[in-house]
């Protein structure tokens, strides 16, 4: 499964639950305001096996040189809209949040 967060106002606790539900299978990608979770969720992420972030999201929010992207780098992977469109394709169902 695909889970895609779009928002940056997910509380520790409902974030938990999702990624409680994460198999080797499933992949996360932050995109638009799920961007600023790397900077407000660290830690949370840190647990996350496949991890990818919008190269264009992070550069409009002045993200792409934050310490955060280095710390989860083993976890979080920026990507392009055509990688993004590949993670599309490998990953069904997908689960917008």
């Amino acid at each position: 499964m695909l889970y895609t967060f779009s928002n940056a106002q997910y509380s520790a606790t409902e974030l938990q639950r999702y990624f409680a539900q994460l198999t080797e299978q499933d992949a996360v990608v932050l995109w638009g305001d799920g961007v600023l979770l790397m900077v407000k969720q660290v830690a949370l992420l840190q647990h996350v096996k496949k991890g990818y972030v919008m190269q264009e999201d992070l550069i409009a929010r002045q993200l792409q040189q934050h310490p955060n992207l280095t710390l989860l780098k083993d976890h979080i992977q920026p990507i392009n809209m055509t990688q993004f469109v590949t993670l599309t394709e490998q990953y069904s169902p997908q689960f917008a949040l």
